[in-house]
């Protein structure tokens, strides 16, 4: 396959960050960062503009930095504990993931996307502490912890009734023998 370099004008996920120069399938290229405006074609006319944009993503870069400092101690401010209804035994109706955290974060007023929110086994079903993964930026990633209390007082499950025992199928009929399957 044929590939060619081309200049990012903007970041994109998995490769690479605007001012970047990349090397891609021709046809990506072709059909997919070329005609959305996200690439240039690499040439000489080009070099300066190269400059300016890596000087622009240096600045960006400075910025969202300091923006994500900023939020993450917010985050790590916040406390944040889930009031669920339980069933027999402490048994969760539902459960939590990361859109409700995200909402709980947003009551207190940090608003975070939900792309930088992880959970590591999906979502939680299970009361008691927790702990989910925040990553805001490239070096800032910490651990939010979270509670699952239960709304309601928690009922003991009751213990199921014994199997019958083998004297009390004594007196029962005796049960028909399955048919056997014929086969040729």
């Amino acid at each position: 396959m044929s590939t060619t370099e081309v200049l990012l004008i903007k970041p994109v996920d998995g490769l690479g960050a605007e001012g970047e120069q990349v090397r891609v399938k021709a046809g990506y290229a072709r059909n997919f960062l070329l005609p959305q405006g996200i690439a240039l074609p690499v040439n000489r006319a080009n070099k300066k503009y190269i400059e300016a944009l890596s000087k622009a993503r240096e600045v960006r870069e400075a910025r969202d930095l300091e923006v994500a400092r900023a939020l993450a101690a917010k985050i790590q401010a916040a406390s944040l504990v889930f009031s669920v209804k339980t069933g027999e035994g402490g048994k969760m109706f539902g459960a939590i993931s990361v859109p409700e955290i995200v909402a709980k974060l947003a009551e207190q007023g940090v608003e975070v996307e939900r792309k930088r929110v992880h959970l590591g086994q999906g979502p939680v079903k299970l009361l008691g502490k927790h702990v989910a993964h925040v990553k805001l930026h490239a070096t800032i990633a910490f651990e939010l912890p979270f509670e699952i209390v239960s709304e309601n007082p928690i009922v003991e499950a009751e213990e199921a009734p014994e199997a019958e025992s083998r004297d009390d199928r004594a007196d029962k009929k005796p049960r028909r023998p399955k048919r056997e399957a014929k086969s040729e």
